[in-house]
């Protein structure tokens, strides 16, 4: 007996359905980039630091909104702590660079043959940065370019700016969570979907080629990540490298996400094509109850330590474990997404951020039983001012993991 949705659709019926699912996405507002910009800039202020550099990437577009990928070429933008936001990029990308740019600035420039680490430099001496000040690089910033920049200004401090930029960045506005509820609204009806067409002898490769497609039938580029897993394959977190092909009793686990406007969704479900055996029903239930656990333990002001800890004390009782030992919970339950699939805050022992308002992360304690099967149920969740919140429901059971029935 198969579970309710798992299986006997094809895979143009299973797609046909699947609508465009973006009409009325917003996209962040000017208002909202200049207030986090204001909220970083207070921060520098209160540690002393006396300017922040911003490299390309999900810094950069977080505080700015120029969504720029990382290079081996300098790109960013330089925020001091009292006065304008200044970017600086190779001459030749001037015009690109406006053109995409949300929040103007002074724009910087360098030619190929020229250092764009001595012209920082020269910027920050132009602020009024003298020797001995203190200058944050966002914790994206490749040793590359910190590396060069010590060498060009080595009268300076330079330090990680993580706590000032993940402070910002780790409690999303409304505007964040609507467009990161979207994005996990479209993947799961694509993990629905991707349900309904699995089939004796179907590939693992033949379900993340459809994942794609769905993705893109509900407005998505494309699956920003996906992860297919049958059977003994599944007790890999991560996977395998070679593909495999569905058997009856079969543990699936299809791991995947998308982006709308840059922010998250990355949903992970598990469950039987076919008759479950007893193994598979005890673990499964298993790792629902350390779900639910963890998301219970998720209260406002509580260290994101103690959300760990109330998963593994459901596997512990049962046998597993302890700690990171197999059968059991190999990684952290959970961690936090934005503009990144992985950022703060961690739920994972040592992780003392207290949960506020505004947080979101996974909740996953996954369980790995070496050489039979793994199972994970990863929903996402964030902090409302009453407590915490999914983004999408958990899974409903063994037998009807989509409560569809």
């Amino acid at each position: 007996m198969k579970a309710i949705g798992i299986g006997g659709r094809s895979r143009a019926e299973a797609l046909a359905d699947l609508q465009v699912m973006t009409a009325g996405v917003e996209p962040i507002g000017v208002g909202e980039y200049e207030a986090r910009l204001r909220r970083l800039q207070s921060l520098m202020r209160e540690a002393g630091v006396a300017a922040v550099y911003l490299h390309a990437g999900t810094n950069l577009r977080y505080f700015t909104g120029l969504a720029w990928p990382a290079s081996e070429r300098l790109v960013g933008a330089l925020v001091p702590a009292q006065g304008a936001l200044q970017y600086l990029a190779p001459a030749f990308e001037q015009g690109t660079l406006r053109d995409y740019w949300l929040l103007p600035g002074e724009l910087r420039l360098w030619e190929e043959h020229e250092s764009p680490y001595a012209l920082l430099a020269g910027v920050l001496g132009e602020m009024g940065v003298g020797p001995g000040a203190t200058v944050g690089l966002s914790e994206d910033c490749p040793f590359f370019v910190a590396d060069g920049l010590r060498q060009a200004a080595p009268a300076l401090q330079w330090i990680n700016a993580r706590p000032m930029t993940a402070a910002c960045r780790m409690r999303k506005s409304a505007a964040e969570l609507a467009l990161m509820q979207r994005a996990h609204d479209m993947t799961m009806a694509v993990h629905r979907a991707a349900a309904s067409i699995l089939h004796e002898g179907i590939t693992t490769t033949e379900v993340a080629a459809f994942l794609d497609e769905a993705h893109r039938r509900v407005g998505a580029p494309g699956s920003y990540f996906k992860i297919v897993l049958f059977g003994v394959a599944s007790s890999f977190p991560h996977g395998v490298k070679e593909p495999q092909t569905l058997r009856e009793g079969d543990m699936v686990l299809i791991d995947t996400g998308c982006l709308v406007e840059g922010y998250m969704s990355d949903i992970t479900r598990s469950y039987v094509f076919g008759t479950p055996t007893a193994r598979q029903r005890e673990i499964w239930n298993l790792e629902q109850a350390a779900q639910a656990a963890a998301f219970e333990a998720a209260q406002l002001g509580r260290a994101c330590q103690e959300v760990d800890r109330a998963a593994r004390r459901v596997l512990e009782a049962a046998g597993l474990g302890p700690g990171y030992r197999l059968p059991g919970l190999p990684h952290r339950t959970g961690h936090g997404c934005g503009l990144d699939i992985h950022e703060w805050p961690y739920m994972v022992e040592g992780d003392l951020t207290p949960l506020d308002v505004g947080m979101c992360f996974s909740n996953e304690p996954m369980i790995v039983c070496p050489g039979e099967f793994g199972v994970r149920h990863e929903d996402h969740m964030f902090m409302s001012a009453e407590g915490p919140r999914w983004f999408t429901p958990p899974m409903k059971s063994l037998d009807d993991p989509f409560g569809l029935g």
